[in-house]
């Protein structure tokens, strides 16, 4: 069995509060792109996971494909698998490429042992694995708030632009991204921005993270403004970054991979 996890990207991303627990309140709309990794599972006699393309660190069992897998069986008897993943999706870059692979490895080995696990069960699998995975399961256009995990669903269709991301190869640490931010509650609230046209983006949808990612990483922040330099009606960061992103008109007429030669970019 095979299948394709997809990465995300934020539009809009509000550091709104620190809480009791160390972490942030936060509220974005995930988006789901075509930027996509690869995941088969094989019968085996035991548990493996293989990884191609992009070079990822650490050791397999540190994975999220296997920790979902592990959790998955905690509560149930599954029939053992070697997974491989050719990983395509730029790690770190604020795309959710790891999330997704944990969530569609569950909804693959929920289907290979017929396990009729339920979305909301399957989400329950992954949301200790990181806030964003749970998105992953209805990979929909969603609504989050308070750690990242609880969503709500959203209406936006951006199927009619071009979306084109570009990762520049920088890494930056969750601790890096914080580093000069100062969490606020917005003028406006997201879902209400993202009922206005997307011309009217600019200067209202806002990534919070953006003046801290951009003072410690200018090179980033030339790359949004040239994003709109090359005719993006709304450019932002995804996530904490570094990767960022532009919407464009179906019928603009660049090759955005040669216009980004050392850069990783996607078209969707």
């Amino acid at each position: 069995m095979i299948d394709f996890p997809n990465a995300k990207i934020n539009l809009g991303l509000n550091v709104v509060e620190k809480r009791a627990d160390g972490f942030h309140n936060i509220e974005t709309v995930f988006y789901p792109i075509q930027w996509k990794d690869a995941l088969e599972i094989i019968p085996s006699d035991q548990f493996d996971l293989e990884i191609k393309g992009i070079e990822v660190e650490g050791d397999m069992e540190s994975n999220l494909i296997t920790k979902a897998y592990r959790a998955l069986e905690i509560d149930h008897q599954l029939e053992p698998v070697k997974a491989i993943l050719l990983k395509n999706i730029p790690m770190g870059g604020g795309l959710g490429g790891g999330s997704s692979d944990a969530a569609f490895m569950v909804k693959l080995i929920n289907q290979f042992n017929a396990l009729n696990l339920t979305i909301k069960q399957m989400e329950d699998y992954v949301r200790p694995l990181g806030s964003d995975c749970a998105v992953f399961i209805k990979n929909a256009p969603t609504y989050a708030f308070g750690k990242g995990d609880e969503f709500e669903e959203i209406n936006i269709d951006l199927s009619g632009y071009k979306i084109v991301t570009v990762n520049p190869h920088i890494h930056v640490g969750t601790a890096t991204a914080y580093q000069y931010l100062t969490p606020k509650r917005p003028e406006q609230n997201i879902k209400s921005i993202l009922q206005l046209p997307v011309k009217e983006w600019k200067g209202k949808l806002e990534n919070d993270f953006e003046e801290s990612v951009f003072k410690q990483f200018p090179e980033i922040e030339k790359l949004k403004q040239d994003l709109y330099n090359k005719g993006a009606i709304y450019a932002s960061m995804s996530g904490s970054g570094a990767s960022v992103y532009g919407i464009f008109t179906p019928s603009i007429a660049i090759d955005f991979k040669e216009a980004y030669p050392k850069y990783a970019v996607n078209e969707s």
